[in-house]
């Protein structure tokens, strides 16, 4: 089958949801996919002082702030499911979370279950486990950045049947980009890494961002790799179908041929 995916690389600017959704209303004008997915944390930036600084730029999860409810009308336009990262409010609480949108409103809220740094000191982490959306027939689950570290994140959704992974990143260590091949092949899956680009600074603290956006298929070819710092939006056709097939020579399949009942983890 056809499935039409579109990943946005841009540089959120903190404390400023309206500028954001802006920037990616200009990305993606004209857009028609089946898929898109945008950065984490794209509605707010990455850097805060404290929680009462970034509670102001967080939203609920009902489609209702400004920057989720610019994503549900870009879901009328494209046709797509769009998948972000944002930062999230929930009474007192806040999550580093992913919501899937699609013209109806908000369908899938994931929240971040593997907080990375500072990120601790701002977010909750998630307690829901890792979930997969069936959109147009196509099983689609959701990561956040820093939980690419963990083996156990992708192969929970590739479990559970997920054909592609959408990835939603801030990232800033070198490793990732090569990290998500290897979770490609020991899984046969799609990833689609959409990162940031850009520096932020707050006090001492300053951070700069790795770009290089990121499309693998389930034998672990890169598909695309992006600019490290250049605002870009990349399209492309793939066959979901291909990460149906598990396996890996006509005598292993990569799931059934799993020990896990010696595994001790």
């Amino acid at each position: 089958m056809s499935f039409k995916i579109a990943l946005v690389q841009f540089q959120p600017v903190r404390k400023n949801v309206r500028a954001n959704i802006r920037t990616v209303t200009r990305l993606l004008d004209g857009m028609i996919a089946d898929l898109i997915v945008l950065p984490e944390l794209a509605n707010t930036g990455y850097l805060y002082e404290s929680r009462s600084e970034l509670r102001p730029f967080a939203e609920i999860n009902d489609g209702s702030g400004e920057f989720l409810r610019g994503l549900i009308k870009l879901s009328k336009t494209t046709g797509a499911l769009i998948i972000s990262g944002y930062g999230e409010l929930d009474g007192e609480q806040l999550f580093n979370s992913a919501a899937a949108v699609s013209a109806e409103g908000v369908i899938a809220n994931y929240r971040k279950i593997h907080l990375y740094a500072d990120e601790k000191l701002l977010f909750q982490p998630g307690q829901d486990g890792f979930m997969v959306i069936d959109w147009k027939n196509v099983k689609i689950g959701m990561m956040i950045c820093f939980d690419w570290i963990f083996p156990e994140a992708a192969r929970s959704l590739a479990l559970a049947g997920a054909q592609i992974i959408a990835h939603s990143a801030n990232l800033i260590l070198p490793y990732c980009q090569n990290a998500m091949i290897t979770r490609s092949i020991e899984n046969k899956i799609f990833t689609i890494t959409a990162n940031r680009i850009g520096q932020e600074r707050l006090g001492q603290n300053k951070l700069r961002f790795t770009g290089a956006s990121q499309m693998t298929d389930p034998s672990g070819t890169v598909l695309y790799r992006g600019p490290k710092n250049m605002e870009t939006i990349h399209v492309m056709i793939i066959d979901p179908d291909q990460a149906l097939d598990k396996h890996i020579s006509h005598r292993n399949d990569l799931f059934t041929d799993r020990r896990s009942e010696l595994y001790n983890i």
